[in-house]
This record gives C-alpha cells, structure tokens and sequence, in this order.
C-alpha cells in the first residue's frame, strides 16, 4: 500500500469511527437508553468535546439532540472534502462533491450503523450471554425499535425469530438499490 493509500485509509477510519459514536449517542437518545450503562458512558465522554459546544449554537429540539446530528453530517463533510482533496490532489468543485458524495455517505454510515446493530445482536443471541450485561441491554435497546415492526409482520416460527434476517436482507438491498457501496 502507498503512503497515500495509507493516509485514505487511516482518516476513513478515524471519521467512520468517531461517526459511529456521536451516532450513538443519538440513537442512545432516542431508544432511551440506560445512560448509567458503561457503555453510554463511554460514548458521553468521548462526544462530549466536540458536542458541548456546539449545543450552544444549536440547541435540542423535540426531546431530540439536534447538534449530535448535525455533529455528524458535518463530520462526513469534512471526510468526505479531505479524502476527495487527497484522492485527486487537488481542490474539489464544491457544488458536485457536497451535491453527490456526503449523502450517499450519510445515508451508507447509517445502513452500516444498524447493519452492525443487528448482527451483533445475532451473533450475541448465539453465543446466549448474561441478559443483564451492559453490552446486550444496549444492543437490545438500540435494534429493538427496528426489529419489532418486523416482528409483527412476522412472528416467529417453530421458536427462531427470523425479524434480524429479514432486517439485515433489507438493509443489503437498500445499499444495493442505492449504490452506497
């Protein structure tokens, strides 16, 4: 790999990631999840730099934090400007980058986010952990929300809940559908 490959990588990295968390905290938000949970506390403490001050200029609304996601469509802003300006060496035409590129990301990052929710909790339903851990109750809180509809639709059968297949078989076709890959 060349160092500029390299250098791609590492930053797409290191947004994606801090991406995932400030997501995290909205969506802890909005499942209302148990913020005592070390894991919550985790995701406080590593969005509260960046998140403190923006709530100043823009506040919560509705019970929603706001700043949190405008936290994170400005984060894939600049990931996507940085990598396009190492990519092609040069400047980018701003209209065609932010027009094209930031919400085919904003909505991949999402896709990927519940994508990864929902396989862990399958994976960690496999593997039958202590219910009462902070790593299942978060999980269970954060894809609840998205598997019960489907749980409705369609109960489970002969005791197999199918709700992550057809979640995860859902996602994969969006991502499909929209070239987000």
């Amino acid at each position: 790999m060349n160092p500029q490959g390299a250098l791609i990588y590492l930053l797409d990295f290191a947004f994606s990631a801090y991406i995932f968390i400030v997501l995290t905290r909205f969506v802890l938000q909005l499942a209302r999840a148990d913020f005592y949970n070390p894991i919550s506390q985790f995701v406080l403490k590593a969005t509260n730099p960046l998140l403190k001050p923006l709530r100043r200029i823009v506040p919560g609304y509705g019970g929603l934090d706001v700043a949190s996601l405008v936290l994170v469509v400005v984060l894939t802003v600049i990931k996507v400007f940085l990598l396009e300006v190492i990519r092609a060496g040069m400047y980018p035409g701003i209209a065609g980058w932010l027009a094209l590129n930031v919400p085919k990301d904003l909505a991949g990052v999402v896709l990927d986010y519940v994508f990864i929710a929902v396989l862990v909790r399958v994976i960690l339903s496999w593997v039958a952990p202590d219910p009462y851990s902070p790593v299942v109750r978060i999980i269970v809180q954060i894809t609840e929300p998205i598997m019960a509809p489907v749980r409705k639709l369609l109960p489970p059968m002969g005791g197999f809940d199918l709700s992550p297949l057809f979640v995860l078989l859902g996602i994969q076709l969006l991502t499909i559908l929209f070239q987000l890959h």
